[in-house]
């Protein structure tokens, strides 16, 4: 945990993020590299460029910067053509100008996986890796709560998970007052740096954790449905004037 917190976090002055944004390059960059880079140009592809890894600059100017000073300096889209400034191939991990990764659309997913897969070298039996929004579990099942985004005391409803990732993300947790008064939390869109303000909760099923974590990013935005379905998950979303949505074949069980 502390080597991926150490690659990709863009809140401490001595990760591979920060020191990239500065104008370095990695050799042969960690080998969640590949796979986190190649599952966000899927997801960036699906969502028209909602979802973007470059997303960082734009957070830090709405408030979420490496202080947590959360002062509202004005929208900032992240830079369109990422993929010609983000490069992630023959063993090298650059930028070609100035900008800050940020992975939090499915690292945390990524990292749940990471940290599974270490337990399991070690433990026989059935495990459980609980990072609060995003829990794996293999052999067992556990009954998770879907929590209602507007009332921490309450669940919109409950799945059963086994062998299987579920990942959820919400517009209430991490929040905070905008400079013009209006509410902003940390699912931005990309394209225009701007909160989304349709969808107020997402919950994703896939079989890893990085899956589902990248579902549950998508479903904020036009193409998240077709991105699970391609990845073979299940989702569940309430949107913000408090309708729920779900996938067809979803096994989640809503009360309604």
């Amino acid at each position: 945990m502390d080597a991926f917190d150490r690659d990709w976090s863009r809140f401490r002055p001595d990760s591979l993020v920060t020191r990239l944004a500065a104008g370095g390059t990695a050799d042969a960059p960690t080998a969640d590299a590949v796979p986190m880079l190649d599952l966000f140009a899927a997801a960036s592809a699906a969502t028209d460029g909602a979802v973007n890894p470059l997303i960082g600059d734009a957070l830090a100017r709405r408030g979420y910067d490496a202080g947590y000073g959360f002062v509202d300096r004005g929208a900032q889209p992240a830079p369109a053509a990422w993929r010609d400034l983000l490069r992630w191939d023959d063993g090298i991990l650059s930028l070609c100008a100035p900008a800050t990764i940020d992975v939090g659309a499915l690292g945390k997913g990524c990292l749940v996986d990471l940290v599974l897969a270490e337990v399991r070298r070690r433990v026989a039996g059935a495990v459980t890796v609980d990072a609060s929004g995003d829990i794996a579990v293999v052999g067992a099942t556990e009954r998770i709560a879907l929590e209602h985004p507007y009332d921490p005391t309450r669940a919109i409803g409950v799945w059963e998970v086994r062998d299987a990732a579920l990942c959820a993300s919400a517009t209430g947790r991490r929040a905070w007052p905008g400079a013009d008064g209006a509410g902003l939390h940390h699912v931005l869109d990309a394209r225009t740096g701007e909160p989304v303000r349709t969808i107020a909760a997402t919950w994703a099923l896939a079989a890893d954790a990085m899956t589902a974590d990248a579902v549950a990013t998508t479903l904020f935005f036009e193409g998240g449905p077709r991105f699970a379905a391609e990845r073979g998950a299940q989702w569940v979303r309430m949107t913000t004037d408090g309708r729920v949505e779900w996938s067809p074949g979803s096994t989640a069980e809503l009360f309604l």
